[in-house]
């Protein structure tokens, strides 16, 4: 790999403890870095991992998919995260360990970046003051563009530390609940991401609804929608959203128009809905996205 990388994905990598004593490796900004490794977009993963077993397990796992490990650090003083993840209805909830290893990504152990490269992160990772200040550094360049995926996952996150965070983005993915929950929430959705996209000055904020599909808002004013796409069949639905991401991140990228990035990311979405978790180990699995 280059000395600098055009694209890093900074945040929690974790394992989602099923209720059958299933493990799987997880984290959205993870899955978003492993699948846009599938994809060919050779990203640089940026967190960190427990002194332990889980954290040799994600290491090797790195290795095997050939996703750089040069940004992966090692803290000795705290475990490698989890998550417990119980299913209703083929929903998850989610029980976050605190204190995990990825809460103190060190800025002095920092991977360098291009200056122009794309930043992705997440919110969760960003409950703890030291992983935050990393953020901070690794995005101070006014040259580097921000993609961020809000995943706001009660206690963790505060309206004033995610507004802080939405000042610096150029790109804001969340769901139709969470641009609720952040204060946008009128009887007219198209009005409430227009108030959000002006308040923040992004260049695209998109809007996922679930069963609805997902809506784009541009700076220039144009909204573009895709409905959901069918899924072939339902396992669970842990990853889904990351998966969106993943495959937006890509088509911006790779230059696609709007209304394309939309229709394959939710093809994609729906495609991993069919997995137990949120990745698959199996480069078949998005031979037909690449």
């Amino acid at each position: 790999m280059s000395p600098q990388s055009a694209l890093a994905i900074f945040g929690e990598v974790l394992f989602d403890c099923f209720p059958d004593d299933e493990k799987k490796l997880g984290g959205a900004p993870f899955n978003v870095a492993w699948h846009l490794q599938a994809f060919g977009d050779n990203p640089l993963f940026i967190s960190s991992v427990g002194e332990d077993e889980s954290g040799e397990q994600i290491r090797h796992a790195m290795q095997q998919w050939q996703l750089s490990a040069e940004g992966l650090q090692t803290d000795k003083s705290h475990q490698t995260g989890e998550v417990k993840v119980s299913l209703q209805g083929g929903e998850p909830s989610y029980d976050i360990m605190i204190e995990r290893a990825y809460d103190f990504i060190q800025t002095s152990h920092l991977p360098n970046l291009r200056n122009d490269a794309v930043v992705y992160h997440g919110s969760l990772a960003l409950r703890n003051a030291v992983s935050q200040s990393a953020l901070e550094f690794l995005t101070r360049p006014k040259s580097v563009s921000v993609f961020m995926d809000v995943n706001l996952r009660s206690p963790w996150w505060t309206k004033e530390g995610i507004y802080t965070c939405l000042e610096r983005a150029k790109w804001c993915k969340l769901n139709q609940h969470e641009l609720a929950e952040l204060g946008f929430n009128s009887a007219d959705l198209q009005q409430d991401m227009t108030r959000m996209q002006s308040h923040f000055q992004l260049e695209q904020l998109i809007v996922t609804r679930g069963e609805e599909g997902a809506i784009v808002r541009c700076n220039d004013g144009a909204f573009y929608e895709q409905k959901c796409v069918a899924a072939d069949k339902l396992v669970d639905s842990v990853g889904a959203g990351d998966a969106f991401t993943a495959m937006y991140i890509h088509g911006l990228l790779a230059g696609w128009p709007v209304q394309k990035i939309l229709l394959k990311a939710q093809q994609f979405a729906s495609k991993v809905i069919g997995l137990r978790g949120a990745v698959s180990e199996d480069p078949a699995f998005y031979s037909e996205f690449i």
